[in-house]
């Protein structure tokens, strides 16, 4: 499976058999990074995801004090990944750029605290006022 930004200069390679932990987030954060009212992430195991041409990066710290950084086209600005420094061995896909309308559910939904009021989640994901834990 590939992923790519608007241009295509930026993309990463998924392998096959690498199962994503889904994660939908309303976070103000996240409404800023995608532009829309949420961002949604597909996390690999790191050693799943071949990224390949320029990207840039932009760091932010997390509620909890860590640092979450997401990794965009500098062409065409278009997040295409992201880590989380608190768990360094996984990286995250913007599901956007992975383009397939028939992909998986979100294993969760979080940040419900800031989630727009017309938003309605598929019934059975679990949801969460803050992160996973709250």
């Amino acid at each position: 499976m590939q992923a790519s930004c608007q241009c295509g200069n930026l993309t990463a390679q998924i392998a096959d058999a690498a199962e994503p932990m889904i994660v939908l987030c309303h976070c103000l954060d996240c409404q800023r990074r995608s532009g829309s009212p949420f961002g949604e992430i597909a996390y690999y195991p790191a050693e799943a995801v071949t990224l390949s041409g320029e990207a840039r990066e932009f760091s932010r710290p997390t509620d909890a004090g860590n640092a979450f950084t997401t990794g965009f086209c500098p062409t065409c600005g278009s997040t295409l990944y992201a880590r989380a420094s608190k768990y360094p061995d996984i990286l995250g896909v913007t599901v956007g750029t992975i383009a397939d309308p028939a992909f998986p559910l979100p294993a969760r939904s979080v940040y419900e605290q800031s989630r727009h009021s017309w938003l309605e989640m598929p019934a059975g994901v679990p949801r969460h006022p803050r992160g996973r834990d709250s």
